[in-house]
């Protein structure tokens, strides 16, 4: 049975293409072969005769174990895959309990861990603007215990009936 043809690699049976220039399981160059040769020297080396390069003449086929070609081949993909940084918000008011803040807390170190930003924001209705005070307390206390992971990008600033700071893992 011959192996799924995935990721445009033909192997074995599947080139057509005579003669081949063929490189050794070492990485040394053998020169130009014939396809039936190439094979034949796959086999011996109970290898697998992979086509690396289709579109040059002649094509260039590599001796080596297709499944342990195929898996580097998905490791270096999931290496080049870079994280987008995120904006992530977490919402308190100046009355919120300090379990409640706790467990923003934890939330926001998620956050961080995962190398995202975070916009730590008081939000006031009401009389509450009254006492802004209260929520800079619950934002200073925020900011104080999430210091060892991270860095202060903006402090806290009132805009509108809100107040925010931003952060930004260490």
């Amino acid at each position: 049975m011959p192996p799924p043809q995935n990721q445009g690699h033909r192997i074995n049976e599947q080139i057509r293409i005579s003669p081949v220039r063929l490189i050794d399981a070492e990485g040394q160059p053998l020169g130009v072969v014939p396809t039936l040769q190439a094979l034949e020297k796959a086999r011996e080396a109970g290898l697998d005769l992979v086509e690396v390069a289709p579109n040059e003449r002649p094509p260039v086929c590599k001796i080596l174990d297709y499944g342990k070609f195929r898996y580097e081949q998905s490791r270096k993909a999931n290496k080049s895959k870079v994280h987008q940084q995120k904006l992530k918000e977490v919402r308190v008011r100046p009355k919120t309990g300090d379990h409640d803040v706790e467990v923003k807390i934890n939330a926001v170190r998620k956050f961080l861990e995962h190398k995202d930003k975070v916009l730590l924001s008081v939000q006031f209705r009401g009389r509450e603007l009254q006492h802004i005070e209260e929520g800079k307390k619950v934002l200073d206390l925020m900011l104080e215990k999430l210091a060892d992971v991270a860095k202060v990008e903006r402090g806290a600033s009132m805009e509108g009936k809100r107040m925010s700071a931003m952060l930004a893992p260490k």
